[in-house]
């Protein structure tokens, strides 16, 4: 989600209600001790240290007093206090937490300031709305309780955090409302305890995902498509191990640099072996195994390859962040003169398959290297080519974009696609690299057309990122209801009486042998069940079989979510659904 801009008269509202909420609070526990209580991208929040903890129930009461408070005109008034003053008045208000924080400031400032409305006083920087009556009417309301460490650090007491949503209009916050609760509905956990697509196993390990059979199916559709647009690329398909020496993750500087993330090693016969938290290093690897001359290049070569990193147990969340997943990766060994077109390729690959799953709100990230950090790899020169090359490429893309220093990868800057679901959920879809630097570090070359060994240029690449990532994010985007090409069961077949068994049957068996991921309903429930339970597991092509069906060789077709029904000749349903399937269309979007 973009961040508020901090001179925005929403920032300075929600930054406002913050302190309301901190003075409301006040009113009812008056020995609360505060700690932080900053506005943030939906509203604000404010942390307190209370012997008798707030509930839910209070919520509603606080909220009456805020509005209150508001309804005064409380004027927002600025006081710049010395550290001395300042750790004076906090302690005469018994606020330890606020003095904690002045000693914190008082090393960068040595002058502090205060917001004062009414009776309440806060240490803070502003900026602040002039008056409370400048806060909108009906623009927020409290909203959760959650716990929270001082500072963020697990040795710290343990807060209790008061959120609350603030916008500049009611309808904004009613919008925002009915939309958290659609993605609550399409979360991907929820779903998934209907529609079965993965499980974590405690015996197997956390963050380890178990893909279930409908899972599978959307997998190997996703990689299916992959492997079809990257033929057509002109990419090469490769495979390599789950692990490697550490000598070779030396080689490409992953350690140091990216050992926390990386499980440990494990010894073996005198040496230690990783679990690769990349393809990469292994592509290298592959490239290196033979001579390489500039008629070979560009060398694309794609793996969807399955690697391992050590998430946090605090961070692990469903299919969004695991710490075992499979990703669409390819590494593109280039010449210079050859590196923006790649790029340039690689990066409407990308606009492809959004246009593809109907994604349409998205843009790029660019992350480049800050200098004297330690973090990056310390060829200054070498990226500064890599950052000049791919702005270029980004600007003639035309995908709007944003540009941040100290996020690169430690060997090069990266290019970040964002992208935003029907339930507004933003993820990163993707992650991109040029790369300068590992050409040199792998000892890979070319015979270029002058005779002379040159180093190639390599762009790492994932347009689908991880398997995990990205069926998490399809699952809410399609609420679960996948067009015909991508969904785990295709058709249903349902007869309406027992009598017609025998042609469902057929229709079933012939759907079968076309490829087709069909299931028949000849159990005992009634019609009606049968049709309730095809829209719960949101089949999207439901057949209706019975007496008129059968005598005629025909079928009555009725789509998910749809009411209308279609009868046509049995062949002819068959011809349009492989048509479908075969183009990946979606009948809800797509002209047909």
């Amino acid at each position: 989600m973009e961040k508020t801009d901090i001179n925005s008269d929403l920032y300075k509202i929600r930054h406002s209600l913050a302190h309301v909420l901190a003075q409301a609070v006040l009113e009812i526990r008056p020995d609360a001790k505060l700690g932080f209580g900053p506005p943030i991208d939906s509203g604000f929040y404010y942390d307190f240290d209370l012997t008798e903890p707030l509930s839910t129930e209070d919520l509603p009461m606080l909220e009456k007093r805020m509005r209150q408070i508001i309804k005064k005109g409380q004027v927002f008034e600025r006081e710049e206090l010395g550290h001395e003053e300042m750790v004076e008045r906090l302690d005469k208000d018994n606020q330890g937490y606020k003095i904690e924080q002045v000693e914190d400031l008082s090393a960068q400032n040595e002058i502090l300031s205060l917001y004062r409305n009414g009776p309440f006083w806060d240490l803070c920087e502003g900026p602040h709305v002039d008056s409370t009556r400048d806060i909108p009417k009906n623009c927020f309301s409290l909203d959760s309780l959650a716990g929270a460490y001082w500072k963020g650090s697990e040795e710290n007491n343990m807060m209790q955090r008061v959120y609350g949503l603030a916008f500049e209009t009611g309808d904004e916050l009613k919008e925002f409302k009915e939309k958290r609760q659609l993605a609550m509905e399409r979360d991907h956990r929820k779903l998934n305890i209907k529609q079965h697509y993965y499980a974590i196993s405690e015996e197997v390990g956390k963050g380890l995902p178990l893909w279930l059979p409908n899972g599978t199916v959307i997998r190997e559709e996703l990689e299916k498509l992959a492997k079809e647009k990257e033929f057509l690329a002109g990419y090469k398909r490769v495979s390599t191990p789950h692990i490697t020496r550490e000598e070779l993750f030396h080689t490409s500087g992953h350690l140091p640099f990216y050992e926390d993330s990386m499980f440990p090693p494990m010894e073996m016969d005198g040496e230690r072996l990783f679990l690769k938290p990349m393809n990469c290093p292994h592509h290298h690897m592959i490239y290196k195994a033979e001579p390489r001359s500039y008629r070979d290049l560009p060398l694309r070569l794609a793996e969807y390859g399955t690697c391992y990193r050590y998430e946090q147990s605090g961070e692990l969340a469903g299919l969004l962040r695991v710490r075992g997943m499979t990703m669409n990766d390819a590494h593109i060994y280039c010449s210079p003169e050859q590196a923006k077109e790649e790029l340039l390729n690689v990066l409407n690959l990308h606009t492809q398959y959004y246009e593809l799953f109907g994604l349409k709100d998205f843009w790029m990230r660019l992350s480049l290297a800050e200098k004297d950090t330690g973090k990056f790899v310390d060829e200054p020169e070498l990226w500064q080519k890599a950052e000049t090359l791919i702005t270029e490429v980004m600007e003639e893309v035309g995908v709007p974009y944003e540009a941040v220093r100290g996020e690169a990868a430690f060997y090069g800057p990266k290019i970040d696609f964002q992208v935003t679901n029907v339930i507004g959920r933003e993820e990163t879809a993707s992650t991109n690299q040029l790369d300068l630097v590992m050409g040199k570090r792998f000892g890979l070359t070319y015979i270029a057309s002058d005779n002379q060994e040159h180093t190639p240029i390599i762009i790492h690449r994932a347009p689908l990122g991880t398997h995990e990532r990205f069926v998490a994010f399809l699952i809410e985007h399609y609420g679960g209801a996948f067009p015909t090409w991508l969904a785990p069961l295709q058709v249903r077949v349902i007869p309406v009486a027992s009598a017609f068994n025998e042609y469902a049957h057929g229709l079933n068996d012939s759907l079968f042998s076309s490829f087709v991921r069909t299931e028949l309903d000849d159990s005992h429930d009634s019609f009606s069940k049968k049709i309730r339970s095809a829209a719960v597991a949101k089949i999207p092509n439901i057949l209706i079989v019975g007496e008129n069906e059968q005598a005629g060789q025909t079928v009555t077709w009725q789509r998910y979510g749809s009411k209308d029904r279609k009868t046509l000749a049995f062949d002819a349903f068959i011809e349009l659904l492989q048509e479908e399937i075969l183009k990946r269309q979606d009948w809800r979007t797509d002209d047909q």
